[in-house]
């Protein structure tokens, strides 16, 4: 396949450029420039594709100015699938950059040499464990040497969970079953890889919500990474490859549906039978992995309501999951869960669908921007005078526990994943 043979032109030109995207998008808000909107990217991956524009920088950095947040999606009136044509666009990027061999170390390191092996992942949250049961962190801090990080590192490490240690992970149950009455439900769980050890003590509260539910949970072996951050960065077979490793690992594990807590790896999860064009006995398998598959808010719905044993007297608001809302089109039911908790006063808050700016590593990539974005969303939440911020997704939740410390209000509110809140109630 040559490069521009990879974008689809029925879906580019399915575009009629009539703006609506535009006040959707966070960074066309911030910039106001064509060029930084969902309809002016396009426009670009056109002349592209028609070999009127070259693949050059500047086309590289107006696709990873995006965030990626499908917010245009739900605005486009024609149905356009922005997500997937940005990750093309992507792909073509760091197709050419592969073919010129400009593959960055770093690039090379994340995707090709940890995303792929749990095990790595699994050493580097020991490490990180070690790190902070030794105090490292807050020497780190009060010396002064944490600013010899990168700024979006030594800023973010402020936010970092305590993680779980090496002996706590070694305990967890294979399988969690519901305590006096029959399993309604043999549920498999997507743990995720960074999901996994930087918030370990969420993926068992989730268990355990499960399990209230009547839900029987296995944690499933063999599973890899969702491969979100390799489709986002144009590394397509790399998220091809993990793709096909948790289809085998959840054929074999016989469950009757696969939960996960996790916005952005949801919706990779939930697509993966397009990205198997071209081979029918994967897509086949793929679209039985997809039929399976629940987000933990989407799943609670389904089932009898919960029984609560605590109140917990909380002013409470939702950010939601960029790709919870747009990507599944899952809003109402988390909203649910939690006006259903006793004590809890639940607040809108003003566009709590818009992106919070995390967006995977986009923190990190555009740390400027990101914070742009960040501090706009810090503004709606100081006018829910809420307690809690509530999230669904490990990514906003690590951001929007920036943005308290960011706004001076760690001494008023606390950024929460909705599984750990309901785990709390119960």
């Amino acid at each position: 396949m040559s490069l521009l043979s990879k974008f689809n032109m029925d879906e580019i030109m399915n575009c009629m450029q009539c703006g609506f995207c535009l006040p959707s998008c966070p960074t066309y808000r911030q910039t106001g420039k064509e060029v930084a909107s969902p309809r002016g990217r396009i426009a670009l991956m056109k002349g592209v594709a028609q070999k009127a524009l070259a693949v050059d920088e500047e086309f590289e950095h107006n696709m990873y100015l995006c965030l990626g947040c499908r917010a245009c999606e739900t605005a486009c009136p024609a149905g356009v699938p922005y997500g997937s044509l940005v990750e093309t666009a992507r792909e073509v990027v760091e197709t050419r950059k592969k073919e010129e061999k400009k593959l960055p170390f770093i690039r090379n390191l994340v995707f090709n040499q940890l995303f792929p092996y749990p095990e790595r992942i699994e050493k580097l949250g020991t490490a990180l464990w070690a790190a902070q049961a030794a105090g490292l962190h807050t020497l780190a801090r009060k010396t002064g040497l944490i600013n010899v990080l990168p700024r979006p590192l030594a800023e973010m490490q402020q936010s970092v969970h305590k993680v779980a240690s090496p002996t706590e992970r070694k305990k967890r149950q294979k399988v969690m079953k519901p305590e006096g009455k029959p399993a309604q439900l043999r549920v498999g769980m997507f743990k995720g890889c960074i999901m996994d050890v930087m918030f370990y003590e969420t993926n068992q509260a989730t268990a355990r919500v499960l399990t209230k539910a009547g839900c029987e949970v296995v944690f499933v072996d063999d599973q890899a990474c969702c491969g979100a951050l390799h489709a986002h960065a144009g590394e397509k077979d790399g998220a091809i490859a993990l793709a096909k490793r948790n289809i085998e690992a959840f054929e074999k594990a016989g469950v009757d549906l696969i939960v996960n807590n996790a916005g952005g790896c949801g919706a990779a999860l939930k697509e993966y039978h397009h990205w198997f064009h071209g081979d029918p006995d994967w897509k086949e398998r793929a679209m039985n992995f997809v039929s399976k598959m629940r987000d933990a808010n989407e799943l609670l719905a389904e089932l009898p309501e919960l029984e609560f044993k605590k109140e917990l007297n909380l002013r409470v608001t939702y950010q939601d999951s960029c790709h919870l809302a747009h990507g599944q089109g899952i809003r109402n039911q988390p909203r649910h869960l939690l006006r259903s908790i006793p004590g809890v006063e639940y607040i809108e808050m003003i566009n709590a669908d818009s992106c919070c700016g995390s967006a995977g590593i986009y923190n990190i990539t555009n740390f400027d921007m990101s914070m742009r974005i960040l501090d706009d969303k810090m503004e709606n939440v100081k006018m829910t005078k809420a307690h809690v911020i509530v999230t669904s997704n490990p990514g906003c939740l690590l951001q929007m526990k920036q943005g308290i410390i960011r706004a001076g209000m760690q001494d008023k509110m606390e950024a929460i994943h909705i599984m750990d809140l309901l785990d709390r109630a119960l």
